[in-house]
């Protein structure tokens, strides 16, 4: 007998998430956006593959893959400004993840800042 798929609250079906279903890169990896769970600020973009994310799962705790260093690294290993897990959802496409967590020591930008995201563009639009 067939399990019926489940229906959340919304009435959409719910995905069972499969590190199968992951489309990754020509480099084997998928872009993880990472936002403070509170807040909703957006602090980074690290990358990440299959063993990256399942260590995260695992730790509780982001780990990354350096595509410089091309090593494994988990955010505050040198700092102590880990990334505590609250979430992680990926996105309709299945290309990308985004993980909310509480960001211990308020910084998750190497520069010392809270985001890595504290450069603007100008546009040609005045405010209002």
């Amino acid at each position: 007998m067939r399990r019926p798929k489940r229906v959340n609250k919304s009435g959409r079906k719910d995905d069972v998430f499969s590190f199968d279903k992951l489309k990754l890169d020509d480099k084997g990896l998928i872009p993880a956006v990472i936002q403070d769970y509170k807040d909703g600020t957006v602090l980074m973009l690290g990358y990440m593959n299959p063993e990256s994310l399942r260590r995260t799962i695992k730790s509780g705790k982001t780990c990354f893959w350096s595509r410089s260093r091309r090593e494994f690294w988990v955010k505050g290993e040198t700092s102590g400004h880990f990334q505590i897990v609250k979430s992680i959802a990926y996105d309709c496409d299945v290309d990308a993840l985004l993980i909310k967590v509480r960001q211990v020591g308020d910084i998750a930008c190497h520069t010392g800042k809270r985001s890595c995201f504290y450069r603007t563009i100008r546009t040609g639009k005045k405010n209002g």
